[in-house]
């Protein structure tokens, strides 16, 4: 029987026989817009003074960063294709603007097609891939690409398959629920996109290798246990050893128990 989600993968080598890879036969094979794509210059890990803050980091093969349009105030369009973008899990939808003769990058939703007509701003109509300001965003309405302020980039809810859900307004303010539990609250006057994030079975593809985290940029992790004591609080000891004391960083902090912090956003409300 065929599979209608995964492709066919020929086992050549071993690390190839569990992997999972899905069809993706709607995307568009080609190139993407020169003036809307460009290199972006690689952190790999590093701070502005050249200090590793993130671990792990480094390598990767070269990528494009396409230039999206997460404030979606006045954007419009045909949606001429779908395209894969390696900086995300998400699908981009490419638009072309035809009073201006330009085009344009957004977050592709769910069950959009090639030919549809997308529009933003206070005007547009309550339909799959129209930005709105919350006011006019019915109560319950599925939502992505959330913004926490008029004129801001969306922050929330931009990855494969995810979704907030709008539950209660009032003159001022919206009540957002993300996708964590978590819930919020935003002007009236910020905007977000209607449906669902495309590409909701990203979490089905497998790495199937080691190299395969290689060209994402992901160096090895090693544990603490197998280093030398002048490395890690964990190292050292005679054969293998657990460690002798609760897991902590390299730096000799707790890793696991609750939160620390005591700061507190106003805006979080809790689960």
């Amino acid at each position: 029987m065929q599979n209608l989600v995964f492709g066919n993968i020929r086992p050549v080598t071993p690390s190839q026989r569990g992997l999972k890879r899905l069809k993706l036969p709607f995307l568009s094979s080609q190139k993407p817009i020169k003036s809307k794509s460009f290199f972006l210059a690689r952190k790999v890990g590093r701070n502005n003074r050249g200090h590793i803050t993130v671990r792990h980091r480094g390598g990767g093969h070269k990528r494009l960063y396409r230039e999206i349009d997460f404030k979606r105030l006045n954007t419009s369009g045909i949606v001429e294709a779908l395209e894969y973008d390696p900086y995300r899990t998400a699908f981009l939808a490419r638009l072309y603007n035809y009073k201006e003769r330009a085009h344009s990058y957004i977050l592709a939703p769910k069950n959009l097609c090639i030919g549809a007509l997308v529009r933003s701003g206070s005007e547009a109509e309550i339909k799959l891939g129209h930005s709105l300001p919350f006011s006019r965003i019915p109560v319950g309405s599925l939502i992505h690409n959330v913004s926490t302020a008029f004129g801001r980039d969306a922050q929330y809810t931009r990855s494969a398959g995810s979704s907030t859900q709008l539950i209660q307004k009032t003159k001022t303010k919206a009540r957002i629920r993300l996708c964590s539990g978590e819930q919020r609250l935003v002007p009236l006057e910020a905007h977000a996109t209607l449906g669902v994030v495309a590409n909701e079975n990203s979490n089905l593809n497998t790495i199937g290798k080691a190299g395969r985290n290689r060209w994402y940029g992901r160096r090895p992790y090693v544990r603490g246990v197998a280093m030398n004591p002048v490395d890690h609080p964990h190292g050292g000891g005679e054969g293998k050893s657990s460690g002798g004391r609760p897991s902590v960083t390299p730096w000799g902090k707790p890793a696991k128990g609750p939160k620390t912090s005591r700061s507190r956003n106003p805006f979080v409300l809790g689960p």
